[in-house]
């Protein structure tokens, strides 16, 4: 089971948070957030690799549901492997949604929708999957001692 922890205007298109629950996987925790794109998108983080994952968010009732599928095609492409990608997609299959906890994931998280608003921006048609694998190479400051990017803590966290 994984916890999908998601910003007031995430929560107020999708439903009501759960209660407290902890995250089964070892990715843990998604934090996720509404960009009002047209049409509109779900930016997902992960909580421990920082990594993003963009899903189109209608309908909004089951974009939750879409973000093990979405997050699966985009580590593929990184080149993880199947054994613990198939894993980690098995503890995806029960989701439930919950108010944000940590401070940092959410300002990564927000500057994460700062670039992809400006890369939508420049180009008002884009392709998540692009914009995806494009901020997972962003460096992120919490990752600096370690992996520096989130593509690299995601290849990590799965070996």
């Amino acid at each position: 089971m994984i916890v999908v922890r998601g910003t007031k205007k995430f929560l107020d298109r999708v439903c009501r948070p759960a209660t407290s629950y902890e995250s089964s996987t070892p990715l843990g925790d998604w934090y996720a957030n509404a960009l009002f794109w047209r049409p509109q998108v779900a930016l997902f983080v992960n909580a421990q690799t920082l990594f993003p994952v963009l899903v189109p968010l209608a309908p909004a009732t089951s974009v939750v549901s879409r973000l093990p599928t979405a997050f699966g095609d985009l580590a593929r492409r990184l080149g993880a492997g199947q054994a613990s990608l198939d894993r980690v997609l098995a503890g995806m299959a029960e989701l439930v949604l919950a108010k944000t906890a940590s401070r940092s994931v959410l300002g990564v998280m927000n500057e994460f929708a700062h670039m992809a608003d400006q890369y939508y921006s420049e180009r008002r048609t884009i392709d998540l999957v692009d914009v995806s694998m494009w901020l997972a190479q962003v460096p992120c400051s919490p990752l600096y001692d370690s992996h520096t990017s989130p593509d690299r803590a995601l290849l990590a966290a799965l070996r």
